[in-house]
């Protein structure tokens, strides 16, 4: 009887542990998006801006549901040379997950071989950047270049949809130069089924200098369930707190992407938005500062195009800032604001 008792209680723990193993196998390489609410909000990835120290000053005033790495380029990775470049950009904080990596080329080979070097560093998601609309990325043939090559861009996909373990998402626009390429372009996108797909609501040529077309969310909406409603849809432009995230879910959409709006506010994803005094954006910027010297982020100079972020909206700020521009190191910018 006892030695029953014993088979039957160690029969249990085996099952329970063999179940919950499942369980937690199952949450570690489900789907990546599948593990947010609707409404779930995302800091974009900015070239020169969303770097391991300005994500860890986001993370301190208020905190987005997923963060992005800057973009890196394929090319950079696949070469022996700028390796160590492309691994310092996709360098992140335990603390920063859940993290998405973001990469941007047009050789699908090396899209191959940047996605499994993003696995191996640890990340369960990867996005690819068909929407950057810089002249220099767009020379290339890649970002927004990737609309004008359907085909490319849809061979890229795949490649980075074969290494397994990795979610693979796209980030794009709604076409290059015309706002009716939006169906042909984002159907080709949702027909591979990508895990998700962000949509900034302009076109390349409109660059950021027309008004969002939110008009188009349903009819977006509507494409994304016909062919491939297991797709998270993203909406991003001119989105300027996590409190508009709602009505873009009553539209349809799982989720938002802040950009440019972080610049206006470092605290925009805070759920219910409140007023923030000078003194805890100072303390922002100091924070800032410990981190640029922490990870010995060089050179100095591109620090000061944050510095508007935190000398904004109080008396005296716009000197304050022509003073900070002329500074040559940290130490300089510290004693100024110290000074306050």
């Amino acid at each position: 009887m006892c030695a029953y008792r014993v088979t039957c209680k160690n029969t249990f723990i085996i099952s329970y542990l063999a179940q919950n193993v499942n369980l937690l196998y199952t949450y570690m390489y489900m789907n990546f998006w599948d593990k947010f609410e609707k409404g779930f909000t995302c800091l974009a990835p900015m070239e020169g801006v969303t770097d391991i120290a300005f994500r860890q000053v986001v993370a301190k005033a208020a905190r987005p549901d997923i963060f992005f790495t800057e973009f890196t380029n394929v090319n950079s990775y696949s070469s022996e040379k700028g390796r160590p470049n492309a691994l310092e950009r996709l360098k992140y904080e335990p603390e920063e997950r859940p993290i998405v990596a973001q990469i941007w080329g047009k050789n699908p080979d090396m899209f191959f071989e940047t996605v499994q070097a993003a696995k191996d560093l640890g990340y369960e998601a990867l996005d690819i950047n068909m929407g950057c609309p810089d002249r220099h990325v767009v020379a290339t043939g890649g970002g927004s270049g990737l609309i004008r090559t359907p085909e490319l861009a849809v061979e890229i996909l795949r490649a980075a949809q074969k290494v397994e373990g990795i979610t693979i998402s796209v980030k794009t626009r709604l076409g290059y130069s015309r706002l009716d390429e939006w169906k042909p372009w984002l159907s080709a996108l949702l027909n591979e089924h990508p895990a998700a797909l962000t949509v900034h609501l302009r076109t390349k040529k409109e660059m950021s200098k027309v008004e969002a077309h939110y008009e188009l969310v349903p009819e977006i909406v509507a494409l994304k369930n016909e062919l491939s409603p297991e797709t998270k849809l993203i909406i991003n432009g001119d989105i300027k707190s996590a409190a508009e995230a709602q009505k873009f879910v009553e539209l349809g959409a799982d989720g938002i992407m802040i950009g440019r709006g972080v610049f206006q506010n470092p605290f925009c994803f805070e759920k219910e938005p409140k007023e923030h005094s000078r003194e805890e954006l100072l303390d922002l910027m100091r924070y800032h500062l410990d981190l640029y010297e922490k990870y010995d982020i060089q050179p100095y100079d591109p620090l000061k195009h944050f510095y508007k972020i935190y000398i904004n909206n109080f008396p005296g700020a716009s000197d304050l800032r022509a003073e900070l521009m002329l500074t040559k190191s940290i130490a300089e910018a510290r004693a100024i604001i110290d000074k306050l």
